[in-house]
């Protein structure tokens, strides 16, 4: 009795000060108190508790405000100040993910009429293909709402009611009450090849031949964590647009005979047979659903809030897609949607230079294009490291790297997978660590400009420095990444967005190297 009223003496902003810490990290009630229950369970505060504390109605006990703090990284004497911190606990608003975008002045020349004739003429002259410029659209809406689509969610969330993980057997049933039949097939004949618009050297999955039919390579039988991809795809092509006949296709390159490696001989092999640098709005149209049923058949197979749980509990591991038998890439693309967090990265990359699939909330700068090759792509990234030197699991990294001449500290995880056709490539998450630093009230410049000095001093990479490590180890708990913690007992290594722009001395691209 004696400690509680203590405690109350000091509690003036503590409620406010847990409230904004909550916010700071974007965590809901139902989040803070899941991360109290795993430092322990029985000094835990409920939601209703926690929510009585910070409107000022309860007075935690000096136990469990134990527990709060250390979800936080905080000391108790932090909450029990009478010092409101105001401007380093405020959450700022508006922020938005993504590049930078560029004010297109004068406006006169950036009207829709006049954008809807020069487009064409640029993509014509550049090679650019209509589907090519449709998904660079896309990426940049989805970056531009940091992979927030309610509507989506909620009508994956209607269908597959919340449950994780999903059944081969319980999709099954879900096409079945849709009223859509499935067809296995061994090989497509040339002539199915052109009417569905794929490139014979692909191989295709699954595709949805209107009013109901979805086709299944038999190929997928063996391989149920791509055939329930395929199928929540096609799931979300019927519930999304009514099954009203727009292709669905799904496939994968196959390697030419006589070359281990696809992109020796044939990088177009990806591209669909139809593509040109003309651009058709039905290409527009296709694109843009191919990405509703793709992020339908995410949230269907990984729901948000079952699948945000179990990714707290495991630590954000990324692994966790073997808990829920979906394949890697779906659950690595789920993260940077139901996390908390906001600012995410996503790749998945193919060599010496194919993007597959990219998203940069966090707006770092691309190491190669999408679209294109570039003759100079920084080495040191980790996706090309382990490109380059592919290695058995996963592999954690932190890296510096400038964005619009700001230091900022990046960590990501990679590894190595294979996609039906047995081509490799790897798959990478990676996280902005500057706003989680600064949630903290910490100056996230001064601690990235220390360690890039640390590291353009050694060369290029270096053990990162004691009291770094403390701050970011603190940032890493409170985001409760476990790579994270794993990126900081690794050197921590310069990237950069070009070869042009290397950062190292002396640079990679010398006359010396």
């Amino acid at each position: 009795m004696r400690q509680s009223k203590s405690l109350s003496r000091k509690s003036h902003l503590l409620g406010t000060k847990i409230r904004n810490l909550r916010k700071r990290n974007n965590l809901t009630m139902e989040d803070l108190s899941a991360r109290c229950m795993r430092v322990d369970v029985e000094l835990a505060p409920s939601v209703s508790y926690l929510s009585m504390i910070e409107r000022g109605k309860r007075v935690p006990s000096k136990d469990m405000l134990e527990v709060i703090a250390a979800v936080f990284q905080k000391e108790i004497a932090w909450f029990l100040d009478d010092i409101p911190e105001e401007k380093s606990i405020t959450p700022v608003k508006g922020s938005r993910g993504g590049i930078s975008g560029m004010a297109l002045e004068p406006s006169f020349l950036f009207t829709n009429e006049i954008l809807q004739i020069a487009i064409p003429e640029m993509l014509s002259q550049t090679g650019v293909s209509g589907r090519q410029f449709a998904h660079l659209l896309i990426r940049a809406h989805q970056e531009h709402h940091q992979n927030h689509f309610p509507d989506l969610e909620r009508a994956a969330e209607e269908v597959g009611q919340k449950r994780l993980p999903l059944s081969v057997e319980e999709l099954l049933q879900i096409v079945k009450n849709l009223g859509l039949n499935i067809t296995w097939f061994s090989k497509l004949s040339a002539k199915t090849h052109d009417a569905i618009g794929v490139n014979k050297n692909s191989i295709v999955t699954s595709y949805f031949d209107p009013p109901g039919n979805i086709y299944l390579n038999k190929l997928l039988e063996k391989r149920t964590k791509r055939l329930k991809y395929d199928l929540a795809v096609h799931i979300g092509h019927a519930v999304l647009h009514n099954t009203d006949g727009l292709k669905s296709v799904l496939a994968v390159a196959n390697p030419p005979k006589n070359n281990n490696n696809i992109f020796d001989a044939t990088p177009e092999a990806f591209k669909l047979s139809g593509d040109s640098s003309t651009v058709k709005a039905q290409d527009i149209l296709h694109a843009w659903r191919d990405f509703e049923s793709s992020f339908f058949a995410g949230a269907l197979l990984c729901p948000k809030v079952p699948f945000r749980q179990l990714l707290d509990r495991q630590g954000y591991e990324i692994d966790i897609h073997e808990h829920v038998g979906v394949s890697a890439s779906v659950a690595m693309r789920r993260m940077t949607a139901v996390s908390s967090y906001r600012h995410w990265h996503y790749f998945d990359a193919y060599a010496p230079g194919k993007l597959k699939a990219v998203y940069r909330g966090n707006g770092i700068p691309l190491p190669w294009g999408n679209m294109r090759q570039v003759e100079d792509p920084c080495q040191h990234w980790a996706v090309f490291r382990m490109i380059n030197t592919p290695a058995i699991g996963s592999s954690a990294q932190i890296s510096l790297l400038n964005v619009e001449d700001e230091p900022r500290i990046y960590c990501c995880e990679s590894t190595n997978v294979q996609d039906l056709a047995g081509n490799p490539h790897v798959l990478c998450t990676g996280i902005d660590l500057n706003p989680a630093i600064s949630a903290q009230g910490i100056d996230a410049l001064q601690i990235a400009e220390d360690l890039k000095k640390a590291c353009v001093k050694n060369g290029g990479s270096s053990t990162i420095p004691k009291a770094i490590k403390q701050e970011l180890s603190s940032v890493s708990r409170i985001l409760n990444i476990n790579w994270v913690e794993r990126g900081i007992a690794s050197d921590a290594r310069l990237i950069c967005s070009r070869g042009a722009v290397c950062p190292r001395e002396p640079s990679c691209y010398s006359a010396n190297h």
